[in-house]
């Protein structure tokens, strides 16, 4: 129950009082109401009506500062988080939510303060720079929800930039293309046959450029003819990180003939867990950039005189491979094992591209199957009875 008194302050004027209970049975007020049912209306939806739907949320927890709430969220993401994720995170609370958010009482904040700030980012940053601080936020005060401190969070229901949906350029290599490519890596200073090795398991094989990097010679397997990805290498923070690959999905690949005949040489002077790719130091291979023109890649591309809107960038590489493997017959499944993305949506929404000529294909098919079947019954063969014949 709570209870409704009124009491004079020190100038005299009348106000309200709500004395109540809290759940853990020890008794609090809430005051400075001016009238009465203002008060009680109050004791209804907070005390009464919280304490009977269990939302009810203490005032005194409202009062904790941000930056505590932060290192505690920290705390509880930070074991299912890569690398990359961890640097990101902390660096958008360090570079816009600290000076603004860490003294702040988290009950205090309200949706239009909130707003307000995400205004400041677009104004002063950018509008892509929103994301993370506000994921950041969002994620505070959504553990704050959570653990009862606020019944409200600010950060919900505000209004956010809307990026414009850029359609990434994608370079599909031809297999001849892709051939010529590899050819003219190898023809660089240094590393040749190593470089044209990379090209080929990207452009047939599918991977990722960290996983290329994670490569050791035990993960490729000749007997059987493919490649198991299970890790992740890059360079974050100044420093190489190892991981799980991408969605954690681990898998085998399939080598075609071409890649393992380019990679066995270079496994046959590797220990079992020595990289597979190295640079010129022996250490882990740095990215390529289509559009880097120091790096090795820029420099082949350039050889080959190809115009710049055709120029493969790493990850096209890994669209050629799942570009080759569609037209080679592969289905939607299949690919999905072969890329390693988490469900065969994620491929089709990737992809769908890919699979808009197989819907060309189905009319020409079945006019091939429509052909095949009059013309067999125009020679008179035997050709089945159908179901709805009249007997």
């Amino acid at each position: 129950m709570a209870n409704v008194t009124r009491y004079k302050t020190s100038k005299g004027e009348n106000r309200y009082r709500v004395r109540y209970r809290k759940p853990d049975g020890t008794q609090t007020d809430k005051r400075g109401f001016r009238r009465k049912i203002d008060a009680e209306n109050w004791a209804a939806e907070h005390v009464t009506i919280a304490k009977a739907t269990n939302s009810y949320v203490d005032p005194e927890d409202g009062k904790r500062r941000v930056g505590d709430l932060y290192e505690q969220w920290l705390k509880e993401k930070w074991p299912f988080w890569k690398e990359t994720t961890r640097v990101n995170a902390t660096e958008a609370w360090r570079l816009y939510c600290e000076e603004r958010w860490a003294d702040r009482r988290i009950g205090t904040i309200t949706r239009a303060e909130v707003q307000a700030w995400i205004s400041d980012i677009i104004a002063s940053a950018g509008a892509p720079s929103v994301r993370r601080p506000y994921q950041t936020m969002l994620g505070i005060c959504r553990m704050a929800v959570r653990d009862k401190l606020i019944l409200d969070n600010p950060c919900e229901n505000v209004e956010l930039p809307k990026l414009p949906r850029r359609k990434s350029r994608r370079v599909y290599l031809t297999i001849s293309r892709l051939l010529a490519f590899a050819d003219e890596c190898s023809r660089g200073k240094h590393l040749g046959a190593e470089r044209r090795a990379l090209v080929l398991t990207l452009g047939f094989c599918g991977l990722r450029w960290g996983e290329a990097a994670a490569l050791k010679a035990r993960d490729l397997d000749f007997g059987r003819g493919v490649l198991h990805v299970g890790g992740n290498l890059v360079y974050v923070g100044a420093r190489w990180v190892e991981g799980t690959p991408k969605n954690s999905e681990e898998r085998d690949v399939p080598m075609p003939l071409i890649v393992m005949e380019a990679l066995k040489p270079m496994c046959g002077e590797r220990e079992p867990d020595e990289r597979v790719f190295r640079d010129l130091r022996g250490g882990p291979i740095m990215k390529q950039s289509a559009a880097k023109t120091t790096g090795w890649w820029y420099h082949a591309l350039v050889r080959l005189g190809w115009p710049k809107e055709e120029w493969p960038t790493p990850h096209d590489l890994r669209h050629t491979a799942a570009s080759l493997a569609v037209h080679a017959g592969a289905n939607v499944k299949a690919l999905q094992r072969m890329l390693g993305h988490k469900n065969a949506s994620m491929t089709l929404d990737v992809y769908a591209d890919l699979f808009d000529s197989d819907l060309m294909d189905v009319a020409r098919l079945l006019d091939a199957a429509v052909q095949v079947e009059t013309g067999m019954e125009k020679c008179g063969q035997n050709v089945g009875k159908s179901v709805l014949e009249p007997v």
